[in-house]
């Protein structure tokens, strides 16, 4: 069975030049028809319609690739949710260049993690 890469990035206004992650995506291995990108929302805005069919696109096996955690979700909690709905469908988070697998032990300990971080923590603005 082929699995899929499907990459994600978000720029928060649309001043900021999103070509920067979606070439960091490009060299990870997701293909360009794979990208999916929110240009001019922020983490907090919870209405993102590419994030949300970058979600919807993987499917057991695949890889959600995304360049750091902060381009995903702004808090933890929001990490944790996206997490934890990754791991219960069978795929795999690659942030960057590193792969978390929830069916390995270290990628556990990643979701694991993130499930026990409590706000008000949250990623770098951006």
């Amino acid at each position: 069975m082929t699995y899929t890469l499907i990459g994600y990035a978000r720029c928060s206004t649309d001043k900021q030049d999103i070509a920067v992650q979606q070439d960091a995506l490009l060299k990870l291995g997701v293909t360009a028809d794979r990208i999916y990108t929110d240009k001019g929302f922020t983490g907090t805005n919870r209405d993102r319609p590419c994030h949300d069919q970058a979600l919807a696109a993987v499917r057991s096996g695949d890889t959600l690739v995304v360049p750091k955690l902060d381009r995903l979700a702004r808090a933890v909690p929001d990490a944790r949710a996206i997490g934890d709905s990754l791991a219960a469908r069978g795929v795999k988070l690659q942030l960057g260049a590193s792969l978390h697998d929830p069916t390995d032990p270290m990628g556990k300990l990643f979701f694991n993690i993130l499930a026990t971080c409590k706000p008000p923590l949250r990623f770098n603005p951006g």
